[in-house]
C-alpha cells in the first residue's frame, strides 16, 4: 500500500489515521461512543445510576471554568454535577437530574496527544464520572485504578 501523500491529497489526519474516522469525530460520536461504554457497566451499578444524564458539550462552559479554575477549557475531560449517592436524602429531594459531561474537543486533544483508542478514552472519563456520582473522589479513584 502507498503512503497517502503517494495517493494524492497528502498524509491522513491523525484522527482518520488512529480511529478511522473521515473527519474529527462528532458530538453524536462521542455520545455514541458514552453509550456504548454505558452498556459494559454491570446492571447492579446501572440501577443505581437513576436518572443521571450524559451529556456531550464541545467545552465545558464559562461558569465551570471559572467555578474549577481552569487554566484551559482543554484541563477538564468531563464533570459531574449532581449529589452523590452518599450524599442524598429522600427528605430533600431534587428537582434537577444528575448530570455528566463530556467535553469533546477535550477528549479529542487527550485522544490525539495519547494516541490512546478513543472508545477507552471516553469509558475511562465516563467511569470516572460515575465514580463521582457513587461519592468517590479524585484521589479515591486513581487508588482504584493503581490496584486493577
Amino acid at each position: 500500500m502507498q503512503p497517502a501523500s503517494a495517493r494524492g491529497g497528502g498524509p491522513r489526519p491523525v484522527y482518520q489515521a488512529v480511529s478511522g474516522f473521515g473527519a474529527p469525530p462528532s458530538l453524536g460520536d462521542i455520545e455514541a461512543l458514552a453509550e456504548r461504554a454505558l452498556a459494559t457497566i454491570p446492571a447492579a451499578l446501572k440501577r443505581h445510576l437513576g436518572r443521571v444524564v450524559i451529556r456531550v458539550d464541545e467545552f465545558p462552559d464559562a461558569e465551570t471554568e471559572a467555578e474549577m479554575g481552569l487554566d484551559s477549557p482543554f484541563d477538564i475531560l468531563g464533570l459531574y454535577r449532581g449529589v452523590a449517592l452518599p450524599r442524598q436524602s429522600v427528605m430533600d429531594p431534587r428537582a434537577e437530574p444528575e448530570l455528566i459531561f463530556l467535553y469533546r474537543r477535550p477528549i479529542l486533544d487527550y485522544w490525539c496527544e495519547t494516541g490512546e483508542d478513543l472508545a477507552a478514552v471516553v469509558r475511562h472519563v465516563l467511569i470516572h464520572e460515575i465514580g463521582h456520582h457513587f461519592g468517590f473522589g479524585d484521589e479515591d479513584m486513581a487508588r482504584i485504578e493503581g490496584e486493577s
